[in-house]
């Protein structure tokens, strides 16, 4: 007898997907998910496409004194920057990754000189970020995948140990909603789809 349980639907797996919404970082609220979540939600991140089973990705867990840490880097980052940036800036980046309870950097690495296409392995990467966003939703959290311009720097970049071939494919901040989302408009899907 085979297991055809494979061949079932995902009980309000689409249900899940239709009503996700991204929670801006700046409204965000803890708790954050806790050691267990955490660790589904990375999980999930390593379940994605990934042609050549490269694991293409690495992630940064940014939590407690590691969300301050991280401020202190990007502060120094702008000062490096900029001669003379402002107060406000510099407490602005400081307090940057203290938004959410959780934030987790998720690392392209892309391998050259091999078959797989580096296309593939930043798709894959991509792939990953938005799997954790959908699996935060599943738990209840609100998420939210940017970058900013500190997956760019590279003082940033050197701070945090990036390698040749690593970028910051996005930081994923977690938390529960401060206020209710809203929904915004989505695009005409009919006018998104042509048949050949």
């Amino acid at each position: 007898m085979t297991d055809q349980t494979f061949n079932k639907p995902a009980p309000d797996a689409l249900d899940l997907l239709l009503s996700r919404r991204s929670g801006s970082a700046k409204s965000m609220t803890g708790p954050g998910p806790s050691a267990e979540e955490l660790r589904k939600i990375l999980s999930a991140g390593t379940r994605v496409p990934d042609h050549g089973k490269l694991a293409p990705w690495r992630f940064i867990i940014f939590e407690g004194e590691g969300r301050a840490r991280m401020g202190e880097l990007l502060a120094e980052a702008v000062g490096k920057s900029d001669p003379d940036p402002s107060p406000e800036r510099i407490a602005l980046e400081r307090n940057r990754f203290l938004r959410a309870p959780v934030v987790i950097g998720v690392v392209s690495r892309v391998r050259e000189g091999i078959p797989i296409p580096e296309w593939e392995q930043m798709m894959s990467a991509g792939a990953s970020c938005m799997t954790m966003v959908i699996a935060a939703h599943s738990l209840g959290y609100v998420a939210n995948w940017i970058t900013e311009w500190g997956a760019y720097d590279p003082n940033v970049l050197s701070g945090l140990g990036l390698q040749q071939g690593e970028r910051i494919a996005g930081y994923i901040y977690i938390g529960k909603a401060a206020a209710p989302l809203e929904e915004r408009v989505r695009p005409d899907l009919d006018s998104l789809i042509t048949r050949f």
